[in-house]
């Protein structure tokens, strides 16, 4: 059986966007949700998101604590764990259906261009840039849902669901805006 993932990033502190994600965790039933990062806070650079309520999108985030992986984001400081009842990490790999999938925010990575150091095959899910992303460039993988809140460069606000060996970014709507896959055992 195929794991289910919903992987979600950059929600910033908007209330809306979080509940959206809830609402879609009921919805899909993932065995997992990877949050890649800037969960509460907007951001000095950003606008202040729509629905702005970091308190009350922890206590959402907190409902699913028991299926949720969370990356540190650059926005995400020490405090915000106080608020949060899961960890946030600074990175993780996951083990699925055969693919090793090395899981960061992606700020250190000086994106868009420069990739962490993993093997042919591997997938580099990250966030952070805002735009989503699904193309394997030099034999890796990398996928990146957008973000949920604060697109950038006239992308919807999105997220993504894994399954099978795809992954997909779909717009609020629902509507599929990138594909890659099927990859099995890091294999397209």
């Amino acid at each position: 059986m195929s794991t289910r993932l919903l992987i979600a990033s950059d929600i910033h502190g908007s209330l809306p966007r979080a509940t959206f994600l809830a609402d879609l965790a009921r919805d899909t039933a993932p065995d997992s949700i990877i949050l890649l990062g800037d969960l509460l806070y907007h951001g000095p650079r950003n606008p202040l998101p729509e629905g702005y309520a970091p308190r009350d999108v922890a206590d959402t985030l907190n409902d699913w604590k028991a299926r949720i992986i969370a990356l540190r984001g650059n926005c995400d400081a020490e405090v915000d764990q106080m608020l949060l009842h899961f960890p946030l990490v600074e990175s993780a790999w996951l083990f699925v259906d055969g693919l090793r999938i090395f899981a960061s925010h992606g700020h250190h990575n000086q994106l868009p261009d420069r990739f962490p150091d993993l093997a042919e095959g591997d997938v580099f899910l990250c966030g952070h840039t805002h735009i989503p992303r699904a193309e394997t460039v030099e034999g890796l993988h990398v996928w990146n849902p957008g973000s949920v809140t604060l697109p950038k460069q006239g992308h919807p606000a999105a997220y993504g669901l894994y399954e099978d060996g795809v992954f997909r970014v779909f717009d609020l709507d629902g509507a599929e805006v990138l594909r890659h896959g099927p990859l099995r055992d890091g294999m397209a």
